[in-house]
């Protein structure tokens, strides 16, 4: 146990940092290219090959960390996303979209290799039965993501007090430092499969993971249409707001939501049986969420007010979606295959996220801010109708029927 516990600490730690980079070179990207003069939807292409990236090495980075251990694909994403940092430090003649959306591949294959790895090496550390999984797996994500709601912060006053490439400098010296100091103590066989895997297993043969998968694809479409250009874009260009300004309220945001994640194993009860009727419950709930912030903009409520009311419920609700899908893709995995169900799981994300980020360009740039939120209202739905074949998880048999 308390060598288990070491090993969850080193890989938490080195994700926190690596979160923390990962949210400030995105706040970083769309602040300073929305400023360069770049359209919502230019700005939006940007992310596209990081998103696209995230994809493909979902796919293959569960396989690959099953053959050579998620502790080196964990620090051959901190690697990446260093070389993607000094990527973006050339001068702004270089700064071509076709530039910026490699270095944001390069970005996204690390992201998602190093997201990946510490997921499912909390799988391999934790049991079910002692409800010690979904505590560690809600407290690592939560913690992830209200860092990396400190990186949105870190991003944006970085990029005010000493520049563009200044920013990148800095985040990529401290995850070099990072890097070395994780490499030195993390056990090298976290997570490999004793027996080779073939590549053509990378596809999950279990139905409730599939499931789960599809599901994961709309939850995070949805928060994405409508997060990652719509609203920075409209905070700064229509409500007048800095960039110090929309930074910090994004941040508060991604942290509040952090929080609300580490915290769901109390929020939603300890002895709760969390399952599919779980995430069904949580995406009904949701959909109208968006759907209301759309209707009250439309009927010219205050919009500062509206976003931040809509924001903090938003927020909570989606919190816990995410936190109960994080823990139900572990509990229906094996522990032999983990890594390439988990590798799975999130490459349905990255697609989610990719059409997220494509649609809030084109959707804030078309329809506005209000027509993002019909589509994020949209995603949901179609989440939950995802959600209907998902069963419940015991702890003698965490593995659904295969499909």
């Amino acid at each position: 146990m308390r060598a288990a516990l070491r090993q969850y600490l080193v890989v938490t730690g080195g994700y926190w940092a690596f979160t923390v980079t990962d949210g400030a070179i995105r706040m970083l990207v769309v602040l300073y290219f929305h400023g360069l003069g770049y359209s919502p939807f230019e700005v939006a292409m940007l992310f596209l090959f990081y998103e696209f990236f995230g994809i493909v090495t979902n796919l293959t980075g569960g396989w690959l960390g099953a053959r050579i251990g998620l502790n080196r694909t964990m620090h051959i994403g901190m690697a990446l996303q260093i070389a993607a940092l000094a990527l973006l430090t050339v001068p702004d003649a270089w700064l071509s979209v076709p530039y910026v959306m490699a270095a944001q591949a390069l970005s996204g294959i690390a992201k998602d290799l190093n997201k990946m790895s510490a997921k499912a090496s909390v799988r391999t550390l934790a049991d079910i039965g002692d409800g010690r999984l979904f505590r560690w797996v809600a407290a690592l994500t939560g913690s992830k993501n209200a860092l990396k709601g400190a990186g949105f912060f870190v991003g944006a006053a970085l990029l005010q007090w000493i520049g563009f490439r200044g920013a990148l400098a800095v985040l990529a010296g401290v995850l070099a430092i990072v890097l070395a100091a994780t490499a030195a103590v993390l056990s090298e066989d976290i997570g490999r499969m004793k027996q080779k895997p073939a590549f053509r297993q990378v596809f999950s043969g279990v139905a409730a993971v599939n499931w789960l998968s599809a599901a994961r694809f709309f939850l995070f479409g949805a928060r994405d249409v409508w997060f990652v250009v719509g609203l920075p874009v409209f905070l700064h260009a229509a409500l007048g707001w800095s960039f110090m300004q929309v930074g910090a309220f994004l941040a508060s945001w991604v942290i509040g939501y952090g929080m609300v994640q580490a915290a769901s194993p109390r929020l939603l009860g300890r002895q709760a049986v969390i399952g599919g009727a779980t995430a069904r419950g949580l995406a009904a709930i949701l959909a109208v969420i968006p759907a209301g912030i759309a209707l009250a903009l439309s009927l010219e409520f205050p919009a500062a007010q509206t976003l931040t009311i809509g924001l903090v419920l938003f927020g909570i609700v989606f919190a816990l979606n995410s936190a109960v899908h994080s823990y139900l893709v572990l509990a229906y995995s094996s522990l032999e295959r983990v890594s390439m169900d988990v590798g799975f799981y999130y490459m349905a994300n990255a697609g989610g996220r990719l059409a997220g980020t494509v649609l809030s360009g084109w959707a804030y740039q078309v329809h506005g801010l209000a027509g993002c939120l019909w589509w994020s209202s949209a995603f949901v739905v179609a989440a939950l109708l995802l959600s209907i074949p998902l069963p419940a998880v015991t702890d003698d048999a965490p593995q659904a029927e295969a499909s």
